[in-house]
């Protein structure tokens, strides 16, 4: 009897050994309570989630990790935990030494002695800060996308409009409708590549003329500037049209047609810098040659000469004559790029 007796405390200190270094070691936080809710035990993560050491903690209430506002809280988990209850996972949010306030998933569990009386609870701890944290993006994200989404409606809506005004032929209203969300489409799809910081100027203009071809006849010129969204959205509207045009009856229409496209950053007023960017192209003049006049009232100089313009708080200057077209804009620096790249800009060139 008495090997037996021996043989079963060993194993019993045996397990009690294991089970402390399962708890010492664990990545959570597991703390150990009275019912009076002192602190009888403080594992090594429960020191790196709150900051307090084991000899800090264990003797002291685990009020001292509760808020104000939430105090309430342990009332009815000392009272739940009487009736030996198991506290199912919640979210709540603790305090650490420093002050700070830091979110967790909390479960707890009543704790008996060897007769089965309920002497205490342990409570083992969880942060989600960082789970929290990428909740709130993603709402953030959401709440974005949304009024984004209802702005593209309301861009969509209005081309519909304005080219059914002027468009009396249905295979050419839908063909124009295409192209025009297909370019709105391309300014989104730079924009999710960069998750919404913004696109390159270079890029959108490249991506704008693409679907043109004649790559060879197209120049592109300025310092690298990152555009804001808003700006890449109106911009690129601002280059389908033109390029548009200029494929039908213009530069990208012509083996000898050229398509310049410039910018640079001039001195403004109030000393503060502008974008000036102009589009440029010439083409030779066919003698008898009418242009269609009916192109120059439409959708595309809506865009051009009001919609991109008064979007980035800007001018814009619409300009044909035979052989040649431009179109310049001028606008403040602040409402066409991502401002944190401001300083990055190179030197202003005399206007």
């Amino acid at each position: 009897m008495t090997d037996l007796a021996g043989r079963d405390a060993l194993i019993a200190i045996t397990a009690d050994a294991r089970l402390a270094a399962i708890v010492d070691s664990s990545f959570d936080a597991i703390v150990s309570k009275d019912l009076n809710s002192i602190i009888t035990s403080w594992n090594a993560a429960a020191q790196r989630m709150f900051g307090y050491t084991a000899e800090e903690a264990v003797g002291r209430s685990v009020l001292m990790l509760i808020p104000d506002h939430l105090k309430d809280e342990e009332t009815d988990i000392i009272s739940r935990v009487r009736r030996g209850e198991l506290l199912a996972s919640y979210e709540t949010i603790r305090r650490r030494k420093d002050g700070g306030l830091i979110a967790v998933s909390l479960t707890i569990s009543p704790i008996r002695n060897a007769s089965g009386e309920i002497i205490g609870a342990s409570k083992i701890a969880r942060d989600i800060t960082a789970s929290k944290e990428s909740e709130r993006r993603i709402r953030l994200l959401l709440r974005e996308v949304n009024h984004r989404v209802k702005n593209q409606f309301a861009v969509i809506l209005s081309m519909i409009r304005e080219t059914s005004k002027r468009s009396t032929d249905p295979r050419e209203f839908e063909e124009l409708i295409r192209s025009r969300i297909m370019a709105l489409s391309r300014s989104h799809d730079l924009l999710v590549n960069s998750e919404w910081a913004g696109a390159s100027l270079f890029d959108l203009a490249q991506e704008q003329l693409k679907p043109f071809g004649h790559e060879a006849r197209v120049s592109l010129s300025g310092p690298l500037l990152t555009l804001q969204p808003n700006a890449v959205q109106n911009l690129g509207m601002a280059f389908h049209e033109l390029g548009t045009n200029s494929s039908k009856y213009g530069a990208l229409a012509s083996e000898a047609g050229r398509l310049e496209i410039t910018w640079r950053i001039v001195e403004g007023v109030l000393d503060k810098r502008e974008i000036h960017l102009v589009w440029d192209e010439t083409m030779p003049v066919r003698e008898g040659e009418r242009r269609d006049e009916s192109t120059h009232k439409g959708f595309g100089t809506v865009v051009l000469q009001r919609v991109a313009p008064q979007s980035l708080n800007g001018l814009a200057v619409l300009d044909r004559s035979p052989g040649h077209l431009s179109w310049s804009l001028t606008a403040p620096l602040a409402s066409i790029i991502v401002p944190q790249l401001g300083a990055d800009l190179p030197e202003t060139e005399p206007s």
